[in-house]
């Protein structure tokens, strides 16, 4: 499995909790060839972590989307790419 953390390694710390999914149409090609592709967004201590959820929830491309500890988390099988952004 591949992947990417855009945060530092500060943000590690502060950034713990965050917003998961799958992504529907990034997975199977690409960095996520034979698998899924996940985006998780974390989330910043002064950040609404529920407004978070909605705004990733309210998005088509995304499936499975769940509120999640970033520094216990681990993609389920099958998970090909995971990506961890930073949400603003």
């Amino acid at each position: 499995m591949t992947l990417v953390d855009d945060r530092t390694e500060e943000q590690q710390k502060t950034h713990r909790w965050g917003v998961v999914g799958r992504d529907r149409f990034l997975s199977g090609w690409g960095g996520a060839r034979g698998g899924y592709s996940r985006a998780a967004w974390a989330c910043g201590p002064d950040e609404n972590l529920d407004q978070l959820y909605d705004r990733i929830k309210a998005r088509g491309d995304m499936q499975y989307v769940n509120i999640v500890d970033l520094s216990s988390y681990r993609p389920p099988r099958g998970t090909a790419h995971f990506h961890i952004y930073v949400a603003k």
